[in-house]
């Protein structure tokens, strides 16, 4: 159990400091929407996984094509540079904006549960991942035992819901040091990766090797 746990806890830490499009998301909606992005877009990211994780189970990852994760990565590449377009025109409107405003509380809605889910279910680079080498180590704990299982999941959990939080957190306390020209850089910036993202995902997207 402990093994399980530590095991997945050094995947989920390694695979969260590796820049992704849900990192970008987070630090994007953080600078608006306040530490409390992280938890939220973790909530998405944590049922995408979880369906994953029962599809593994039940064997899904042996029936899954080559034209599928095509699909996925066509679909996934498009929404994320919808996802640039929307951080882009963020940073347009930030100079009529009141960064000293708690605007937080307010605002927080589905909008980062929605980018958890989005940035999760649509990389490809996350599904392949999950249905080749982490359907591998998922079935073989669950050799083990199912709360072997359930121990992994939770030390992969653990991990990416610390660093989310630590994301949010530090880009929610930077916007109130920001001046309005750094907010809209890092508004650019976020952009700007998470539309190399979605081209890079078009690109490849009959590639499947590309994603692994």
């Amino acid at each position: 159990m402990i093994q399980a746990l530590v095991l997945g806890f050094t995947i989920g830490i390694s695979a969260a400091l590796i820049p992704g499009p849900m990192m970008f998301a987070t630090i994007g909606i953080s600078m608006k929407c306040g530490w409390r992005t992280g938890p939220a877009v973790f909530v998405g990211h944590a049922l995408v996984e979880s369906v994953i994780f029962l599809l593994i189970l039940a064997g899904a990852a042996s029936f899954l094509g080559e034209k599928t994760i095509s699909y996925i990565s066509i679909i996934g590449g498009l929404i994320m540079i919808l996802f640039a377009i929307v951080l882009i025109s963020s940073a347009k409107k930030i100079s009529n904006m009141d960064l000293s405003a708690s605007s937080g509380k307010k605002e927080l809605s589905s909008g980062p549960v929605s980018a958890g889910i989005l940035t999760s279910a649509l990389n490809p680079s996350l599904i392949v991942w999950w249905l080749t080498a982490g359907s591998a180590i998922i079935l073989q704990e669950y050799l083990a035992g199912i709360f072997a299982v359930i121990a992994f999941i939770l030390g992969h959990w653990t991990a990416d819901l610390g660093f989310l939080i630590a994301v949010s957190s530090s880009s929610s306390r930077g916007k109130k040091l920001f001046s309005r020209r750094t907010h809209e850089i890092v508004l650019y910036f976020c952009g700007v990766f998470m539309a190399v993202f979605g081209l890079w995902f078009l690109v490849n997207y009959n590639n499947v090797s590309a994603f692994v």
